[in-house]
């Protein structure tokens, strides 16, 4: 068996210090076929915009391109890759690729992003309600010897299922998971992941994400104390990797840094309790909860649309579309909250990104 690559040690260390990771779109023609211009320019746009990495192959970039009919996986996952190595960044830089899928499809994606010289693998357990906690836990070992883990619990309205504190307790042993994406959009479900990672010998080496769009800022702020074994620990979600963060991601980035600043204050100021809600208002506007998130990748793509970085809302799927008044309440974003957008920051560099 071949050594499991691992995170450097100036990435690990970026890691656990919190970076705003997006979750990449998919840039499409209207004849919906990639458009490859599209592509590159939006992986520069985070790298310009300050992310730490970015994560391709996930919900964002559309489950579709696994596909045979589209065949996409590995072309999108190699331009990005290609992007980032051309880039040669003064900072730590974690190229994440989203896997999926049964056992034997989990460790074919997982082959084919280490080939592409990928250095972690977000791995879905969405669409395997099939499956016992045991095979899950067995399925994320075998993916855990290949390469780096971000494991990631995702919400049950969009295709994920409770998994019980326990589990998350075996979760934590395995060797090769550097971190937890909880997107359970749940409170109780969020401390059970944060509980159990405090439980583990490994929880120095398993730093904790938010993908909560309903909660960013809160998320960030908070600090997790349990008791264990007569011993406080104390563990923080220190970043996020988020399709909401796809957009106005240099915004993202500032909003992040603040954060770090004054998160070890003693006492927070009320008003990033306002600003909570507002980061939330313009994740519904994206994500479109209203009609069961059906709009939510179209709804990140009309933003991208509205600063030039796409061309179109068109999905692989062509029954993914805005949802009623979708349009109406992006609009609003912009009116209530003209502070979140980085707009003229894209403007800016729109074109050196399209070049």
């Amino acid at each position: 068996m071949s050594k499991r690559p691992e995170l450097s040690r100036a990435q690990f260390e970026a890691l656990h210090g919190g970076l705003v990771i997006p979750a990449h779109p998919l840039a499409l023609t209207a004849d919906r076929q990639l458009d490859e211009q599209s592509q590159r320019a939006l992986s520069r746009y985070y790298m310009a915009a300050g992310a730490g990495g970015i994560a391709v192959g996930v919900h964002s970039t559309q489950f579709e391109i696994r596909e045979p009919q589209h065949n996409l996986f590995e072309t999108v996952l190699r331009m990005a890759s290609e992007e980032v190595d051309r880039a040669k960044l003064d900072r730590p830089f974690i190229k994440v690729a989203g896997i999926c899928g049964p056992t034997e499809q989990a460790i074919a994606e997982a082959d084919t992003a280490i080939g592409l010289g990928y250095d972690a693998g977000l791995l879905s357990m969405g669409g395997l309600n099939a499956y016992s906690e045991e095979q899950i836990l067995e399925r994320t070992a075998r993916i855990a010897e290949k390469m780096p883990v971000i494991g990631f619990y995702l919400q049950p309205s969009v295709g994920g299922k409770i998994y019980s504190f326990d589990f998350w307790k075996e979760f934590a042993r395995i060797p090769g998971i550097v971190a937890i994406k909880m997107a359970p959009f749940n409170r109780y479900q969020t401390i059970d992941v944060a509980r159990a990672v405090c439980y583990s010998p490994r929880r120095d080496e398993i730093v904790l994400y938010t993908g909560n769009d309903d909660n960013i800022v809160n998320d960030l702020l908070t600090v997790y104390k349990f008791q264990v074994d007569g011993q406080t620990v104390e563990k923080r979600i220190v970043g996020g990797l988020l399709g909401h963060w796809a957009v106005w991601t240099r915004k993202a980035v500032e909003l992040l840094e603040e954060i770090k600043a004054v998160r070890d204050n003693a006492s927070l100021d009320r008003e990033w309790l306002t600003r909570n809600i507002a980061v939330t208002e313009t994740n519904a506007a994206f994500f479109d909860p209203a009609h069961s998130f059906a709009g939510c990748i179209p709804g990140i793509h009309e933003v991208l649309r509205r600063q030039g970085l796409m061309k179109g809302t068109w999905c692989l799927n062509p029954h993914e579309e805005l949802s009623p008044g979708q349009a109406e309440e992006i609009d609003r974003m912009y009116r209530d909250y003209p502070e979140l957008n980085d707009d003229a920051f894209v403007k800016q560099h729109l074109a050196a990104w399209l070049s």
